[in-house]
């Protein structure tokens, strides 16, 4: 490819320039007219605003080839399903294969729960993920002080293997593929989950599906730690191992870049301190004696998709090809599997408004469009309601039926990286890509990842940028339909709102107390004995973990036990 040098800041405010090593008399025309044109154009007034990505990226009026001069076709783009993987994971992408629509659904108990998903499955969707309740994502018993008023509020309530039972009555494990999106007590529930398939007569070997299991981000971004983060690295280190060697076709990382985005970050903090994040998992499995071809292939990724179309189908091309060049060079993988950033998307839930909620409904199409059009694996569409509360079945309906309009109705899926070439997206893709690698030089140089969690470096910079996000939107130089601009004054909701009933946590409660009345008490005391002598001896906690959900140990239980072996930790002030 004949390479054009042209001045850095060409993305930012269509300045085009060549120097004397351009040897492209074509190139050289190209940009005298690309001048002439920005001449005429400039002198027309442009609108008063700021044109920029969601993120505050500035863009230019318009790209060309010299946009895209430094980006090598084969060696940066390549086909799809070809290192670096920028065009895709696979060849034939949705042409062979839709992605999975699977929507995010929980709330009440578990039997509630069971009927939804029941309908989802009923409707169209082809995987679960399952949301939890608040006590259960921070380790708590239903029956626990702190959980007093959000028991089966926004998710469903779990509080032991009955509980997980129900979840999943009728559902037969190894026909679907199942999302948890759960991190602190993670191990807990992969062994949940692998004992409810071991009663329903299914082999861990034959199970699919993802838990997120990402403590990383949740110092950075979400909060829901329970340990301190060497301890927590090291359950995720057992997790890799146990499922490299007893459930290889399960995910036991989804590494996330979701609620860091949803906690306020750019486009370009979600990638880097994402893959950054990735990148420590596979340090630390190396570190513990792990081949990295024997647990990398089950590594996957969650990504937001935000407002902004073209910035985040950009981000998702710059991750996978970020991901396969380091995995490759880096850390020496040569399992071409390794090298394959497969990812589930959700759209942006920060980006629904209260204001004018039907508008949600069309945010969340453009935002599907993008993880499409950006080779997502799996898909979860947000729904118009969830502002107020977790969504209605109307509500749900109408955000899978949109994902099955991209794919039936829309022709999108019939071409694979249907932007690839893009002078924009191309130029996006890359820049994206050369500024998280600023920000990778930025972190290895500070310790790495939990150096810069102790320092709260990455709280600042998502802090900063949210901050810097709401003031373009208070100063209405950004503009939210229905919120700061086009507002109706005399607004009335009018859509229905789902309520859960109190009468669910006082049964969850009854529930809870009869499990610890009626499970076998010395099975109970000596499994638990033995892990807190697995957590003593530095083992692999996987299997007195699944030996204490078979006894009906409780979440609760477990949890105080670690946390008694581990401590807890309190993140640093950042202001």
């Amino acid at each position: 490819m004949t390479r054009t040098t042209i001045d850095a800041h060409s993305a930012i405010g269509g300045r085009v320039t060549t120097d004397a090593k351009d040897d492209s008399p074509r190139m050289a025309r190209l940009a005298e007219r690309v001048r002439r044109w920005e001449e005429r154009r400039s002198a027309e007034p442009a609108r008063d605003i700021d044109f920029t990505t969601t993120s505050s990226m500035e863009v230019a009026p318009i790209y060309t080839p010299l946009d895209t001069a430094g980006i090598d076709e084969l060696d940066d783009i390549g086909l799809p399903g070809e290192y670096p993987y920028t065009r895709g994971v696979y060849e034939s992408m949705y042409r062979t294969r839709l992605w999975t629509m699977r929507q995010f659904a929980g709330f009440a108990t578990a039997a509630e729960t069971n009927e939804r998903y029941h309908y989802l499955l009923e409707h169209g969707q082809t995987g679960l993920s399952v949301a939890f309740d608040l006590p259960t994502l921070m380790g708590y018993d239903s029956d626990h002080p702190m959980s007093e008023g959000e028991v089966g509020v926004c998710g469903v309530a779990i509080d032991s293997l009955a509980d997980m039972e129900r979840l999943f009555q009728g559902i037969p494990l190894d026909k679907v593929s199942t999302s948890m999106t759960i991190n602190g007590p993670a191990i807990i529930f992969l062994a949940l989950y692998i004992v409810v398939a071991e009663k329903q007569g299914i082999d861990s070997t034959k199970l699919r599906g993802t838990i997120q299991t990402d403590p990383l981000k949740e110092y950075i971004a979400q909060k829901e730690w329970l340990f301190p983060p060497e301890p927590h690295l090291k359950i995720v280190v057992d997790m890799m191992d146990w499922c490299t060697r007893k459930a290889p076709l399960w995910h036991p990382i989804s590494i996330s870049g979701y609620h860091i985005r949803e906690a306020g970050s750019t486009a370009v903090q979600e990638l880097a301190f994402t893959l950054a994040d990735g990148f420590t998992y596979v340090e630390r499995g190396i570190a513990a004696g792990l081949d990295v071809d024997s647990f990398a292939p089950r590594l996957s990724f969650f990504w937001n998709a935000h407002n902004d179309f073209f910035e985040e189908v950009a981000k998702y091309r710059a991750a996978r090809r970020i991901w396969a060049r380091h995995m490759k060079e880096r850390y020496g993988a040569k399992n071409p599997r390794s090298l394959l950033m497969r990812f589930h998307t959700q759209t942006a839930g920060c980006s629904l408004t209260e204001q004018q909620p039907e508008n949600n409904i069309v945010r969340t199409a453009i935002q599907a469009l993008a993880a499409v059009m950006g080779g997502t694996q799996s898909l979860h569409t947000n729904s118009m309601d969830e502002t107020f509360a977790l969504p209605t079945e109307k509500a749900v309906k109408i955000a899978l039926r949109t994902q099955q309009v991209i794919a039936y109705e829309s022709g999108v899926p019939n071409v694979i990286d249907p932007l690839g070439g893009s002078y924009f997206v191309e130029a996006l893709t890359q820049r994206m890509e050369d500024e998280a690698e600023e920000y990778f030089r930025q972190i290895e140089d500070m310790g790495g990842v939990v150096a810069g969690i102790e320092s709260g470096f990455f709280q600042r910079e998502i802090a900063e940028a949210a901050s810097r996000y709401q003031e373009e939107i208070d100063t209405r130089r950004r503009v939210i339909v229905g919120v700061n601009e086009f507002v109706e004054e005399d607004e009335k909701l009018e859509i229905p709102i789902l309520r859960i009933d109190p009468r669910y946590e006082r049964e969850q409660i009854e529930r809870l107390r009869a499990v610890r009345a009626e499970r076998d008490g010395g099975r109970y005391e000596s499994a638990m004995a033995a892990l807190r002598s697995a957590i003593r001896a530095e083992e692999n906690l996987m299997e007195p973990v699944l030996d204490c959900v078979r006894a009906y140990a409780t979440i609760g239980e477990i949890v105080e036990l670690m946390k008694g072996e581990y401590g807890t930790w309190r993140e640093p002030e950042i202001f």
